[in-house]
């Protein structure tokens, strides 16, 4: 797009009076790639000079960063991509933000206002496309409606945990400032938000009649870890976290019996499998078949629409967990049982005692994967940021990384999606430059947005790259073994991720023994820069989830046949070799 008007930026701009309402409301960067369609806007930043732009290599990464960032901080982060292709690169990362309910604000480009509808180059139609994967969406089609069109977004993103996207054709930036107020900040209204009496006496007669609850216990306990306890106390019961609720459960945490679900392992099942009454706190687990049955159903949620999707709900409580679980404990009877949370406490032990033994040092060459998180968790910073990217790398954080209250462990845990660790990293480290930013790095998804270690080069943002080099995509292969499918397009011919990091410009190492893993971990934690650690680790190694169905059993029996029928037995001698120790589990 190139017309007069976009090369003849004016003074007291659109989009300098954009720059001033973010800069109000506490925004520090806009993440993102230019393009001509932006100039109006990334010109205002470079003139006003206290909102930095933190220039990715893909728009992509511009999304995924904000919503690294937004994670972190709990406040509102900006990504900003130009017109048509640009913009349209921006959905995965918000679909990404906008599932995990953290506040973002995506500025999108938009082609000249007279062109739109006439199939003009770089054409879409950002403001159906952007639909879906935000909860605010609209199009600027003149001066007039800044900045309060940008402020109606922001509030949006911040009070609804989510994306808004703001549609501005590029000649709109370089318009003249309008009249209007000073611009006032926009930040989270705090409130108090509890079930009414009645509800919770509903609730509180349901768990006073069983003698086996279990909690279920989610992101949405943040800032309510004393609660939670309080009332697991009260109830006697196991405490069962979700993956988004590790960081925020885990920790000093007497009643934890671990994780349920595709990547939780035994102890949590049977917490859940066992229970005569479950109450779900702040917890959205995806996964209908590891909900008991037939038992009845306490949820805590604030958001009321999201109660009851997962599982049939006895008595609904719309609240935080913070304001809901003080007012249920002071209603649960005293002198409770304890024999369920006993079992459960012990079966954890046993599960975590056999899990901490498959990462011991075994000379194992390729190195086992469990013993790489185990090590990382071991020399990590007490205040660590963990990126885990979807796949096995996301098993080893959920079971080997130890949380403190300290620590964080991000990741597309709801949307899903392959290369979220390094962007997310991105964010997460231009936030705080001097806390430590370590991401557990599947070789499918390093390389699938491999540019943007050009990026921490750039930007000098000390990320520790810490990548699962397996050669294959490795969680798409257990699939496939589940189903009974022989392994087939999953090879990866991956290049030695370390040489190319030297190559960009960032500290490498490669590791290939055990011997060799800690020093390599050790030398780039410490090193004063972004470093990338490609360790080599097997490639065959079966995480066994908590709940095996006769139907993967089978899968597993007939994937072992088809492999040796079609020459690919050497996977199936691979596997047994490399998992013995796993099947002992149960």
């Amino acid at each position: 797009m190139s017309t007069e008007r976009l090369t003849r930026p004016r003074r007291g701009t659109i989009a300098d009076q954009m720059v001033e309402v973010l800069k109000a409301s506490g925004v520090r960067r806009v993440h993102g790639l230019p393009g001509d369609s932006l100039n109006g806007l990334t010109d205002a930043l470079r003139r006003d000079g206290e909102i930095a732009w933190h220039h990715v290599r893909h728009e992509e990464a511009a999304a995924f960063a904000a919503s690294g960032e937004a994670a972190v901080t709990g406040e509102l982060a900006v990504c900003a991509a130009s017109c048509g292709p640009g913009n349209l690169h921006l959905v995965n990362g918000l679909f990404d933000a906008h599932r995990s309910r953290v506040p973002v604000l995506a500025i999108a480009a938009h082609i000249p206002r007279e062109e739109i509808g006439g199939s003009y180059f770089q054409e879409t139609h950002p403001q159906e496309l952007f639909r879906e994967c935000s909860l605010f969406t609209e199009l600027v089609s003149i001066p007039e409606q800044l900045p309060r069109l940008l402020e109606i977004a922001m509030r949006a993103a911040v009070e609804g945990r989510g994306v808004a996207v703001l549609v501005v054709p590029g000649e709109v930036f370089l318009d003249e400032r309008v009249e209007g107020p000073e611009p006032r900040p926009i930040r989270r209204a705090r409130s108090i938000v509890r079930p009414g009496d009645q509800a919770l006496d509903a609730a509180a007669r349901v768990l006073n009649a069983a003698k086996q609850v279990t909690i279920l216990a989610g992101v949405g306990c943040a800032g309510a870890h004393g609660e939670l306890l309080s009332l697991a106390g009260a109830l006697q019961a196991p405490i069962v976290h979700t993956m988004r609720g590790k960081d925020v459960v885990e920790f000093d945490n007497p009643y934890d019996v671990g994780m349920t679900g595709l990547l939780g392992f035994s102890s949590g099942y049977r917490a859940m499998e066992h229970c005569d009454a479950l109450l779900i706190l702040g917890a959205d687990l995806p996964y209908r078949e590891f909900y008991p049955e037939a038992v009845p159903v306490v949820q805590v949620d604030v958001r009321g629409e999201a109660i009851g999707r997962r599982v049939p709900v006895d008595v609904p409580l719309v609240g935080t967990v913070a304001a809901t679980a003080p007012a249920l404990a002071e209603r649960i009877a005293g002198g409770r049982d304890d024999a369920h949370l006993r079992r459960m406490t012990a079966h954890y032990g046993r599960a975590r005692k056999k899990l901490d033994a498959l990462a011991e040092h075994t000379g194992a060459r390729p190195i086992h994967p469990q013993l790489v998180a185990a090590t990382l968790d071991r020399l990590a910073a007490d205040d660590a940021v963990f990126l885990a990217d979807v796949g096995t790398p996301v098993i080893w954080a959920a079971r080997y990384l130890h949380m403190n209250g300290r620590r964080r462990l991000l990741g597309s845990f709801v949307h899903g999606t392959m290369a979220n660790a390094l962007p997310q990293a991105i964010g997460v480290q231009a936030a705080d430059p001097t806390r430590q930013v370590i991401t557990l790095s599947g070789d499918g998804g390093l390389s699938m947005l491999l540019g943007e270690l050009i990026t921490l080069h750039q930007q000098q943002l000390p990320v520790k790259v810490i990548t699962f080099n397996n050669g294959a995509l490795a969680f798409v292969e257990l699939e496939m073994k589940a189903a009974g499918l022989v392994n087939f397009g999953t090879d990866l011919a991956n290049p030695d991720f370390a040489a190319v990091a030297r190559a960009i410009g960032l500290h490498g190492i490669r590791v290939e023994r055990s011997a060799d893993l800690e020093d390599g971990l050790r030398t780039a934690l410490a090193h004063d820069g972004p470093a990338v650690v490609d360790v080599v680790t097997a490639r065959h190694e079966l995480s066994i989830p908590p709940r095996v169905t006769a139907r993967q059993a089978g899968g597993f029996a007939l994937w072992a046949s088809r492999s040796v029928l079609s020459g690919s037995g050497d996977q199936v001698v691979d596997l047994a070799r490399t998992n013995l120790r796993q099947l002992e589990l149960e």
